[in-house]
């Protein structure tokens, strides 16, 4: 079958099976040239890049999310599950949420308390932050509640 438009797309289609050779999007595109980006010009100077670059914008995400183990920070300390329950219902002057309004419910809860680590070969005294993490398992959905205690 063929027509007018199985011909147009099959002139913008990439063939994904074959092997291709040098540098790709992430959508299977040969690029020739990730060095110079679209720019805005006024025929004798060229001005800023311009958001319509899709390649440009491409690389600068692969490079602000490259991974380096040795930034990467590791948390340590301890957790538990449990439930949340509360015994009456003298917060509903001040909210309408039933996990804290409902003596009947009771909630699966799952809580952890951590200190970072910082870089290897870093003193654990240079920085202490300290952080917690509540997450309730309520009918509406989840809510999670974090904080962090980051000394100046």
């Amino acid at each position: 079958m063929s027509s007018a438009k199985i011909a147009d797309l099959d002139r913008d289609t990439i063939d994904t099976t074959t092997a291709h050779s040098g540098l790709t999007t992430d959508f299977g595109a040969k690029v020739s040239n990730t060095d110079n980006w679209l720019k805005a010009t006024d025929g004798s100077t060229s001005g800023p890049s311009l958001l319509e670059d899709h390649i440009g914008r491409e690389k600068l995400h692969r490079f602000d999310h490259e991974r380096i183990p040795e930034r990467v920070v590791h948390a340590r300390g301890s957790a538990a599950h449990g439930y949340f329950k509360v015994y009456d219902d003298s917060a509903s002057k001040y909210t309408f949420a039933p996990v804290l309004t409902d003596p009947s419910r009771t909630t699966p809860v799952f809580t952890r308390f951590s200190t970072v680590q910082g870089a290897r070969g870093s003193a654990d005294t240079v920085r202490d932050v300290r952080g917690f993490a509540v997450k309730m398992y309520t009918q509406e959905g989840n809510w999670d509640i974090v904080g962090n205690d980051i000394p100046v």
